[in-house]
């Protein structure tokens, strides 16, 4: 058994993977100040006698003895980051500071949950890990997409000066049960206006791109990447390498919903990138990691839980 401390733990995508832990028999420490989190993503697990949930902001030091840390504290939607920009800078990069203080007294592995917002509106597609973005340092997506390329030199620089275990992963868009119904995220949006019959928003002329993993895919690859050698840091990306227009995908959610919401048009928000595909080669080779669920399974899976979560 480890113990195994994931800040951000009660959100959307913290709560499956303190929920996979959890089954797979660790100790685990739910860290979370609910900002964007919620009680009723982990209610399940409380009461297991490997679980505890404590409320707590990364931007203040937390102490411990653990084996590791998964570091996914930060809010992820542009509508929960752009909110309190400043906050949001500060949790990316006070947060791995102190957790990255914590993993060198400890001596623990420590992963860094980053983001494909570190490419920025890209100029190389797919975008490998090798490509440094083309990111707006001062618009109003920065607060996040700075402050997550900040912390991930933050990683690399404490394991060469330090010798800490860190590893970065970079998470493409991640949809599927537990995701708020207010996220602001496209799949979240889609499906809200389609079960409630409204129309469906599409910012710009709908043929920009994303890939879209179910939250499954992310757990596995994310656990894969810890479970890596020592000398392996990363990054690497994890997301899947389908690739969908918008237009399609709301399509594809009116399909699945048998909605009879129509599409309207709305100006494209500031800094929107026009595409976002991962190339996975280097997870492929070094966590023999490949996504296995099909966007319509995932759909299916997404809507059926915002259905139960309607009011």
């Amino acid at each position: 058994m480890k113990r195994i401390l994931v800040t951000g733990g009660a959100g959307f995508i913290g709560s499956h993977l303190c929920e996979r832990l959890v089954n797979d028999g660790n100790d685990v420490i739910c860290l979370d100040n609910f900002y964007t989190g919620s009680k009723e993503n982990v209610w399940h697990l409380l009461g297991k006698p490997n679980f505890e949930i404590v409320r707590h902001d990364v931007c203040q030091p937390y102490w411990a003895e653990i084996d590791e840390i998964y570091n996914l504290a930060c809010p992820a939607s542009p509508i929960h980051y752009q909110h309190d920009p400043i906050q949001t800078t500060k949790t990316s990069i006070f947060g791995a500071y102190h957790m990255l203080g914590l993993a060198r007294r400890t001596k623990c592995k420590i992963l860094q949950s980053s983001t494909s917002e570190v490419y920025g509106d890209p100029s190389i597609h797919p975008q490998p890990e090798s490509y440094w973005g083309n990111v707006n340092p001062i618009g109003l997506r920065s607060c996040y997409d700075e402050g997550k390329r900040c912390a991930e030199t933050m990683f690399f620089d404490y394991h060469r000066q330090h010798r800490v275990r860190t590893k970065v992963i970079r998470i493409f868009n991640t949809y599927g049960p537990r995701m708020a119904q207010k996220d602001g995220r496209v799949v979240s949006n889609f499906i809200m206006q389609a079960l409630r019959g409204e129309d469906i928003t599409i910012y710009g002329d709908g043929s920009q791109t994303r890939s879209f993993q179910y939250v499954s895919d992310l757990v596995e690859g994310m656990i894969s990447m810890m479970a890596t050698d020592d000398d392996f840091i990363g990054p690497v990306n994890i997301g899947n390498p389908g690739e969908f227009t918008m237009l399609e995908l709301a399509e594809k959610v009116i399909q699945l919903t048998g909605s009879k919401s129509n599409i309207v048009f709305q100006p494209l928000p500031a800094d929107d990138p026009k595409m976002r595909r991962p190339d996975i080669s280097l997870a492929k080779e070094k966590l023999d990691w490949t996504p296995k669920v099909p966007l319509e399974e995932g759909l299916k899976e997404t809507i059926a839980y915002f259905k139960t979560t309607m009011k």
